[in-house]
């Protein structure tokens, strides 16, 4: 399922979480560079078998510093690895702000990955920002994403997401009204406790639940007391969002790099390969 020696380093965590979350494995890599390679070289691999199976590929991005690494290397060390012909990418959240505004998360990605692949320009869907509100942005997202799997259910192949101080993942902020949506697909919000101070599109954990694969990237010392918060079965959704991320019938993987991943929980440590 994943790249090639994977398998040593995925270690599934006990009992006790397994009630939370259905398959949730750790891969903690030396540092952030090779936490990204580790994720690209995954995300490739999920790719190339949705692309055998199914014979095409959807994934949906996130912000931040750590998935720019990730797609960085994908941009510039794996360019050849993949057909990003039947690449067609989403965005599990979004700031209602401009494509161009240095605050979009479509923005960063294109910058550092999507302006160098060649994933045909009718694939790429990001939030309708230029939407009269960030409601109907966040409505006309949702209907993009119905029309998208309009014969099926909208199971994406891998979504990715990012872990904040405060617990959240995608824009889903602790006690916010959108953890507690169970039929949209899409929730418009006010900004979070953390920076920066905008409006927010966000994927729900009716659609995020639905995916194959969930991906998180998380590294820094200073997310090593939220992970370790997400980890202990007294959090809930409503303090620490990220725990209401347990996909029905998918796996959740989180990448870490050592100083996220401290000294709590199970997990077996992997400088990994560096790319060349």
């Amino acid at each position: 399922m994943f790249f090639a020696g994977a398998a040593r380093v995925f270690h599934a965590l006990g009992r006790r979480d397994l009630r939370r979350m259905n398959d949730v494995r750790k891969m903690i890599l030396e540092s952030p560079q090779r936490l990204a390679e580790a994720a690209a070289r995954a995300v490739v691999e999920e790719a190339r078998q949705a692309l055998e199976e199914r014979g095409r590929f959807g994934i949906a991005l996130a912000g931040g510093t750590t998935p720019e690494l990730a797609y960085r290397v994908l941009a510039e060390n794996l360019r050849a690895d993949t057909d990003w012909s039947r690449w067609f990418v989403f965005f599990s959240d979004e700031r209602y702000v401009a494509p161009n505004d240095p605050r979009s998360n479509y923005g960063m990605a294109w910058r550092f990955l999507l302006a160098y692949v060649p994933i045909p320009p009718a694939q790429i869907f990001p939030v309708p920002t230029n939407e009269p509100s960030v409601a109907s942005a966040a409505a006309a997202y949702e209907t993009r994403i119905k029309a998208f799997f309009a014969n099926g259910q909208p199971v994406f192949d891998v979504i990715l997401l990012g872990l904040g101080d405060d617990g959240h993942t995608a824009s889903l902020f602790p006690h916010s009204a959108a953890l507690a949506e169970t039929q949209r697909l899409v929730a418009s919000g006010p900004p979070g406790r953390l920076p920066p101070p905008v409006d927010r599109v966000t994927f729900t954990f009716p659609l995020i639940n639905m995916a194959r694969a969930v991906y998180f990237l998380v590294a820094g010392a200073k997310k090593a007391p939220v992970l370790r918060k997400v980890f202990q079965p007294e959090s809930t959704r409503a303090e620490c969002p990220a725990v209401g991320v347990r996909p029905r019938n998918g796996r959740v993987t989180f990448f870490l790099d050592r100083a996220a991943a401290g000294t709590d929980g199970p997990g077996i440590l992997d400088s990994g390969p560096a790319l060349r």
